[in-house]
């Protein structure tokens, strides 16, 4: 017969014991363990239902009238009233040089309205020698209606058209600017007809890789539903191009504006560098000298 020390039956009991504690601790352990896990599921999709819901207002930050100078000093303009194509009531500033060469048709950036950007269109004018309206996006400024992706590619495209009319020229003859935010107008109206030229300034290559940047943690590109996809589409367009960017934007990476303009077909393109260059910094002098240059240079 086999017999045991009693010392070795305590410590068979004993690590008996601690497992079938440990085992009696463990359902309570995984229990805890799934509610904070589950708090933190529901908290992140909480967050992600929440910027889906409120998109557009993370996007466009208009400042509806009467916010801004609307009066600007040494400002000259002609106030200008248009419709979208849905009859959205749109609002720009013509201002008229004499002797032009260009005409140039502004899209602003997702913030403010047209009277954040008085200097900017005043530079264009007198130093680049060109007549240029600027205009607001619906819901912006003194323009009607709520912002939105279809709507303000919409506005560029009711702008484009009216600043013709007042020029006097075919829809062709446009040189399109856009910045930031613009930049997508403007290369969405790019490949729907080709302007005489277009005019990049600070801008990128999809909204969603913008926002990624912004939220790493955040699905963007699988849930955004404002695309603004420039870099998809400006692969349409063929004709002249200008695109600048700063080396320390901190709205839009450099990286992203890159990407771009790696998308434009090669041909008559240009990448302006800024060394040092944020996102809502003005002009530096020898942008607006390379600008001016590239307009004059532009076949009739």
């Amino acid at each position: 017969m086999v017999s045991f020390d009693p010392a070795f039956k305590r410590g068979v009991f004993f690590v008996e014991r601690t497992v079938t504690r440990a085992e009696k601790k463990q359902p309570g352990l995984l229990r805890r363990a799934w509610s904070v896990v589950r708090l933190v599921l529901i908290a992140c999709l909480a967050v992600v239902l929440l910027a889906m819901l409120f998109e557009n207002s993370l996007i466009f930050h208009p400042d509806p009238h009467p916010s801004g100078d609307w009066q600007p000093v040494g400002l000259a303009f002609e106030d200008v009233f248009f419709e979208a194509e849905d009859g959205t009531a749109l609002h720009g500033w013509y201002m008229k040089h004499p002797a032009p060469q260009a005409y140039v048709l502004f899209s602003h950036g997702n913030a403010g309205n047209i009277t954040h950007r008085a200097e900017m269109v005043q530079i264009l004018r007198d130093r680049c020698q060109v007549s240029v309206l600027i205009y607001d996006y619906r819901g912006y400024g003194r323009s009607e209606g709520k912002p939105n992706e279809h709507g303000v590619i919409a506005d560029g495209r009711a702008a484009r058209q009216r600043l013709a009319e007042l020029a006097g020229i075919e829809s062709a003859d446009v040189v399109l600017l856009g910045r930031s935010l613009g930049g997508a107008v403007a290369v969405a109206l790019a490949t729907e007809e080709k302007p005489r030229a277009l005019v990049l300034e600070s801008t990128f290559s999809s909204m969603p890789e913008v926002a990624k940047h912004h939220f790493p943690w955040l699905p963007t590109k699988m849930l955004m539903r404002t695309r603004l996809n420039s870099a998809e589409r400006i692969g349409d367009y063929e004709g002249p191009l200008l695109q600048s960017h700063g080396t320390r934007d901190e709205i839009i990476p450099f990286e992203i504006g890159k990407k771009l303009f790696a998308a434009a077909p090669p041909g008559k393109k240009e990448f302006f560098e800024i060394p040092g260059g944020r996102h809502n910094d003005m002009p530096t002098k020898a942008y607006v000298n390379r600008l001016k240059t590239f307009l004059a240079d532009l076949p009739d």
